[in-house]
């Protein structure tokens, strides 16, 4: 029996097959931003239409944006922005909280952003720092440093950042706000963390360098970038992927996931179940619109075996180790995650619910 609260799930005999997963969560929030920073009508096809993502497309309308939603796609008008009259809501989601904060700071005005009680628990001193050394003024009005934030935009200058954590969103935050500052800016990264922001700006023609961990992006003042709309395609997203590829591998069954994203920097989940055993074919396609990998993975399940997973790769699989944990709790031996404290301060402590649900 299904209701609004209730969803009665029936097992099937044998998990095998073709899927198609939702789009892209972190690349919907990215070119819905982008879309309102150009001249011209962009259409999103493949676009998220989760809450966040949502949430993430009425901010960007309270700033301006026109928007026309069909079922096959999203149209999205940018320019001219306008101070919004209330609070931006982001509800759940710190990608598009965080990343927002940055477009915001070098807008003439005062804007709040909010959030649910979740996201108004999740540290946000780690933008407020590279954006205040920008010249904006970020007021931290929740407790413990967290949401609500209220950003005051200002004359942003450019800035060298070693980011103390690991942290797509807080990079990308920053990369968004040197779009309206002078001068240079440059963000080293402790480790490489995905690049969906950076592979957007190169589809708009605004040039970066990359060299190691280190980006460096030259601002264009207060009236920000002139650029020209283009159409999206957004990839389905890995990370939900990530559930259909794990099921068939602890089941020992095969299972296709079509049109799924292949970024490099998020598929290290990839690489940690050929070291547990499973058997995998990547088939790529040809590159989308959003300028992001994508194609069909094929798993075929085996006895898997523990393995060890830390380092460089966490940044690569943080949001999949939930799963991963599922897998180790499966194979054979010991599974052991390091170096993933980034974990306990997301939308819940996601540690804390590992080994509470794994118990």
């Amino acid at each position: 029996m299904n209701t609004a609260d209730n969803v009665t799930i029936h097992p099937c005999r044998v998990l095998a097959g073709t899927v198609r997963v939702p789009g892209d969560k972190s690349i919907s929030h990215r070119v819905a931003m982008l879309s309102c920073l150009t001249i011209g009508p962009s259409r999103l096809t493949g676009f998220l239409r989760s809450e966040d993502c949502l949430n993430t497309l009425k901010a960007m309308e309270c700033l301006g944006a026109r928007l026309e939603i069909t079922p096959e796609r999203i149209q999205v008008t940018g320019r001219p922005w306008a101070c919004p009259r209330q609070p931006l809501d982001m509800g759940n989601s710190g990608t598009g909280l965080r990343l927002l904060a940055g477009l915001l700071a070098g807008r003439p005005w005062t804007t709040e952003l909010t959030g649910d009680q979740s996201l108004r628990s999740r540290p946000m001193q780690r933008i407020q720092a590279p954006l205040e050394q920008m010249g904006a003024r970020v007021e931290l009005m929740g407790a413990g440093n967290c949401a609500p934030i209220r950003i005051t935009g200002g004359a942003l200058r450019g800035i060298a950042y070693p980011m103390p954590v690991a942290s797509a969103q807080v990079k990308s935050c920053i990369l968004l706000a040197a779009l309206f500052a002078e001068g240079e800016t440059r963000i080293t990264e402790p480790l490489p963390t995905r690049d969906h922001t950076e592979r957007a700006f190169q589809v708009l023609g605004i040039p970066l360098r990359t060299d190691g961990n280190r980006i460096t992006i030259r601002g264009y003042g207060p009236r920000g970038p002139d650029l020209t709309a283009r159409d999206w395609t957004v990839p389905g997203d890995f990370s939900s992927a990530a559930f259909w590829l794990v099921a068939a591998a602890v089941l020992g069954t095969d299972v296709t996931v079509q049109n799924v994203g292949l970024n490099p920097r998020r598929t290290a989940l990839l690489d940690v179940l050929k070291r547990m055993g499973a058997d995998l074919t990547v088939v790529p396609e040809t590159a989308s619109l959003a300028a992001e990998p994508s194609g069909a993975i094929t798993i075929r399940g085996a006895d898997l075996r523990g393995t060890d997973i830390g380092g460089a790769e966490i940044p690569n699989l943080i949001d999949e180790l939930p799963i991963v944990a599922v897998a180790g709790a499966l194979a054979h031996g010991t599974t052991v995650i390091r170096d993933a404290r980034e974990l306990r301060v997301k939308e819940s402590d996601r540690i804390v619910c590992m080994v509470a649900n794994l118990r």
